[in-house]
């Protein structure tokens, strides 16, 4: 069987065994993170891009997997069955690519015809005219891409810009908490939200709204200073750090 051939026969095997019929754009997303999105969740024919921490761009495939979608994940040679799988990612409908070499652009191009959802680590070098074919593909097929590192023109950007560690006791006990403080940029300008993981998985985070991360802030009736809870403190710990890189490698 040619390689042209045995695509064609995973394509068709896949859509009989994919239950997920999509009446919109959009696709199942968890709760937690619905406010870190323009339209509240993420789009068939869109990209997103998240930097900082490989565990929230894994759990933005999370929900739709569950639903019963089909997903790949491309570019992560040290990826991890059992993180993924405690975020709610299905493994027996994952397609993993853990080393694409120089194809990586080509392969989640090809991936994005039959899956859902394609996360892809970015490649150090993409020409624009790849780029553009990736997304010509994707508004075709009505698929959705995640992409690990910088990508131009996403529907959002998620950028990790602080992380707090919670869990330990006196001298014992272990990291099992994190909260990350994102800052999305999209059509909605550039905004500020708070994500948080127990032993791995989503839960409610204290500030799940997002709120205004760029001034102008409006001011209090009165008052020439803002109204309290306007965001301007800034988190005890920055870092642009990749939060789940033993998960995902």
């Amino acid at each position: 069987m040619t390689a042209s051939a045995t695509v064609r026969t995973l394509q068709r095997r896949i859509a009989e065994m994919q239950p997920l019929q999509l009446d919109d754009r959009a696709l199942p997303t968890a709760s937690e993170l619905r406010g870190l999105l323009p339209a509240g969740a993420l789009r068939t024919g869109a990209s997103y891009s998240v930097q900082g921490s490989a565990l929230l761009a894994l759990s933005l495939l999370s929900e739709a997997s569950s639903s019963g979608a089909w997903c790949g994940i491309v570019g992560f040679p040290g990826f991890g069955a059992e993180a993924a799988a405690g975020v709610g990612i299905a493994l027996d409908r994952c397609v993993l690519i853990p080393d694409p070499g120089r194809h990586a652009l080509a392969i989640a191009g090809t991936l994005s015809e039959t899956l859902t959802v394609v996360l892809l680590r970015a490649p150090r070098t993409a020409g624009h005219g790849e780029i553009q074919r990736v997304a010509a593909r994707l508004r075709d097929h009505g698929s959705a891409l995640v992409v690990m590192g910088d990508w131009p023109r996403p529907e959002s950007a998620l950028r990790v810009t602080g992380i707090r560690w919670s869990g330990l006791g006196k001298g014992h006990g272990r990291l099992e908490a994190q909260e990350l403080t994102v800052q999305t940029r999209d059509r909605r300008g550039v905004r500020r939200h708070t994500v948080r993981f127990d032993s791995g998985r989503l839960s409610p985070s204290p500030q799940s709204a997002p709120v205004p991360f760029l001034h102008p802030v409006a001011r209090a009736a009165g008052s020439g200073r803002p109204p309290t809870g306007s965001g301007g403190s800034s988190p005890a710990r920055r870092a642009d750090v990749d939060t789940a890189a033993g998960a995902l490698g």
